[in-house]
């Protein structure tokens, strides 16, 4: 079944956890829900490969979640690209090497909470443990010094994350938008937190719309 002829000339960009999938009170307890990567890969066909999923997820990650799927994408917020089959990321320095482990460390002290590696960032995920958000606060502030420049930190709903700096969800969209199948058309993008503010920027500065999922 054809889809809607008013996608014609919209490029679609999304963000995954809390907006194509549910948020899990742990990153590894997510689920795709029946039907989604066939609904999305329809979506890529009908709009000629312009879709691209744009996350805090490591391209890994997203891979695995959606094995096959054939669409665009940048993973921990527009720092890791994957273009013509090729992954490219920056390197972990040794400081971050360090603080990454000082975070491990850190919050096994801090019942309830969890850690998430992503290879080029990490994150303290308190949902489980709302008490102890200052001290996660805390800690982060801590390892983020440790790190020195080319890491930022970025918060989002009940977690903080060490991701690479000088990249962005708004800047993944636009490098998107520069390039085929995606030059051209019209950005409509959607999100559910604050990590994606910068997408829906770029969106809009390009003539595009922003859908914001929740509250």
């Amino acid at each position: 079944r054809r889809l809607p002829d008013a996608l014609d000339g919209l490029a679609l960009f999304f963000d995954v956890d809390g907006t194509l999938i549910d948020l899990a009170d742990r990153p590894d307890g997510v689920r795709v829900a029946p039907g989604l990567a066939e609904a999305l890969g329809r979506l890529v066909a009908r709009l000629d490969g312009a879709v691209a999923l744009i996350t805090g997820r490591s391209v890994a990650v997203v891979d695995a979640l959606f094995p096959g799927l054939p669409v665009a994408l940048a993973g921990l917020h527009g720092a890791e690209w994957r273009q013509d089959g090729q992954v490219t990321r920056p390197e972990a320095t040794p400081a971050f090497r360090s603080a990454r482990e000082r975070l491990r460390t850190g919050l096994a002290q801090l019942p309830g909470t969890i850690f998430e590696d992503k290879g080029v960032a990490f994150a303290a995920h308190f949902r489980l443990a709302p008490e102890h958000e200052a001290a996660v606060a805390a800690l982060m502030d801590e390892v983020a010094a440790m790190t020195g420049e080319g890491w930022v930190l970025q918060p989002g709903k009940s977690v903080i994350e060490l991701r690479p700096a000088g990249r962005s969800k708004g800047d993944a969209l636009t490098a998107f938008m520069a390039a085929p199948p995606f030059a051209g058309r019209r950005p409509l993008a959607f999100g559910d937190d604050v990590t994606d503010e910068a997408m829906f920027r770029a969106a809009r500065a390009m003539g595009g719309e922003a859908c914001l999922i929740g509250a």
